[in-house]
Parts: structure tokens; C-alpha cells; sequence
């Protein structure tokens, strides 16, 4: 099939399935990427599953793009511009919107796949809007409470599922604050696994096998 157009640019993999609509992954990327990043991995992700890998529409000098701004050189640390953040999660649920209107995907079968950034997009978009997400696999990220849609809370999340993993030894995005994703959603009651590997700003082979696996039991 031609490729459809969307409000962000994007890669696409269709599904091998006889269904007329399929699972879906949406691939968030990091900062400083693009959407070729995580699709490099694509062909090892289950082939039932449509993969829609979307570029960030903030253009970065001297390449790459990101959902929102960071600003590296504030005062005690890097501080995100909650508000491009914001306006990003609201173009990417219409872009989740966009995708069901033109792919044969499922929309009750949407999967959103982060790293970094895209990691702390895709809470916020899961958070604020869990009638469209049914799984987040959050690589490197966190959640940041100012970039979620205000009465979150009262959502009802009894359907999503979340995997969050993080490197013990990240230098980019401590770990100890992605050490309270689990109790932040656990509060929420929702069903969260939270793994850590012996490794930086990254994505071992054991933490990719691992959220494999949980997304075939969550399939």
C-alpha cells in the first residue's frame, strides 16, 4: 500500500497478518534522533504487529529532532520546555487518530514505544489519554507531572499496561528518577514492570529481549 501522509513525518512497517486490522507499535523517538533510530530495530519486533516509527517536529542544529526543547545550561539542571512538551503529546494523539483513519491498524490494539524523550512523551500521552493506548514500553525516560492533562488522575486506567526499564548507570537521565515510575503508576493502579540493567543512556540486548517478552504476554 502507498504510504499514507500524517501530521509527522514517519516510517512504516506493515503487519504479516490475515487480519483486516492489526496491532499497532508508534515509535517515540529521543532527543537529538530521528525516526530511523528505533525503526533500525523493527524487523526483530513480533511481525504481527504494525510499526509506525514518528520523527519529532522540532528540527535540532546541526541534525536530529526532538519533541521539546531542553535547556542543558539552566540552573540546577536540564529543564524541559513543559510547553512544547505539551503541545508534542497533543500532536501526537492526533496523529494516533490519524493513524487508525488510515492504516489497517486496531485501535484498541495501540502500543506506544519510547526511548529518552520519547519515553517521557509517551507517558504523558498514556496518562492523559488511556482510552487510546493499551501498552507503553518506556526505555531511558520518566514521568514528568507537568506535562500531564490536568485531572489525570480520575482517568480510568484499567486497561493499560505498562514496561518501564532504565541503565543503572545512565550519565543523561538519572536513574532515580526513573525509579519512581513504578510507584507513581502503581499508585494509579496500573500494572507496571520495572527492570534495570548495568548499562548507561541505552538499550542492552537483555532489555530488549526482556520487553519482548512482556509484549507477547501483553499481546
Amino acid at each position: 500500500m502507498k504510504k499514507p501522509s500524517l501530521s509527522l513525518e514517519h516510517l512504516y512497517r506493515p503487519a504479516n497478518t490475515s487480519a483486516a486490522e492489526a496491532p499497532a507499535i508508534i515509535m517515540l523517538h529521543g532527543y537529538g534522533s530521528d525516526e530511523n533510530d528505533l525503526f533500525s530495530f523493527a524487523s526483530e519486533l513480533p511481525e504481527e504487529y504494525a510499526i509506525i516509527s514518528l520523527k519529532a517536529p522540532y528540527a535540532l542544529q546541526p541534525y536530529g529532532n526532538a519533541w521539546y526543547s531542553i535547556y542543558f545550561d539552566a540552573p540546577g539542571g536540564k529543564f524541559s520546555d513543559d510547553e512544547e512538551a505539551i503541545a508534542s503529546r497533543e500532536l501526537v494523539v492526533s496523529v494516533l487518530k490519524e493513524i487508525c483513519d488510515r492504516y489497517p491498524v486496531d485501535p484498541k490494539q495501540l502500543t506506544l514505544l519510547g526511548f529518552s524523550q520519547g519515553t517521557i512523551l509517551s507517558f504523558a500521552v498514556a496518562l492523559s489519554y488511556p482510552e487510546l493506548i493499551k501498552n507503553v514500553i518506556g526505555l531511558s525516560g520518566y514521568i514528568n507531572e507537568g506535562i500531564l492533562k490536568a485531572g489525570y488522575e480520575t482517568n480510568d486506567f484499567s486497561h493499560l499496561k505498562v514496561y518501564s526499564s532504565h541503565g543503572s548507570a545512565d550519565q543523561v537521565i538519572p536513574v532515580a528518577w526513573a525509579r519512581k515510575s513504578e510507584p507513581f503508576l502503581k499508585n494509579l493502579a496500573i500494572s507496571c514492570t520495572y527492570s534495570e540493567f548495568p548499562v548507561g543512556h541505552g538499550v542492552a540486548p537483555q532489555n530488549f529481549y526482556e520487553f519482548k517478552e512482556w509484549l507477547t504476554k501483553h499481546s
